[in-house]
């Protein structure tokens, strides 16, 4: 079994960064890619990065492309989600996932909410 516990969420200017953490435990051998999704109110979910446990390869949407970074402390089994000039239309709640790959996510974190203000 792996648990998934999400940290670092809060209330934010527009502007501003937030730094949210995900850290495993559990049998996170057993898949290789750790990834950040999100869920904004009346909106589906929605992939916004991933990263393999080696850390040698990424993956990020369009709209958060050079401006979230994602990253892997094997040692402490975390993952980061540096997210810098927030805007409001990043308001959602976000949810690490463990899986195989970016269509298929075996278990899920609680979420943390990210709320941006103009």
């Amino acid at each position: 079994q792996v648990q998934l516990v999400e940290s670092g969420g809060g209330l934010v200017q527009a502007g501003d960064s937030l730094r949210l953490s995900c850290a495993a435990s559990g049998r996170t051998s057993s898949r290789d890619l750790m990834a950040w999704l999100r869920q904004a109110p009346g909106k589906e979910r929605e992939f916004v990065a991933a990263i393999n446990w080696r850390g040698s390869s990424t993956y990020y949407a369009d709209s958060v492309k050079g401006r979230f970074t994602i990253s892997t402390d094997n040692a402490k089994n975390t993952v980061y989600l540096q997210m810098n000039s927030l805007n409001p239309s990043d308001t959602a709640v976000y949810y690490c996932a463990l899986g195989t790959n970016m269509l298929r996510y075996d278990y899920w974190g609680q979420g943390t909410q990210v709320t941006v203000s103009s």
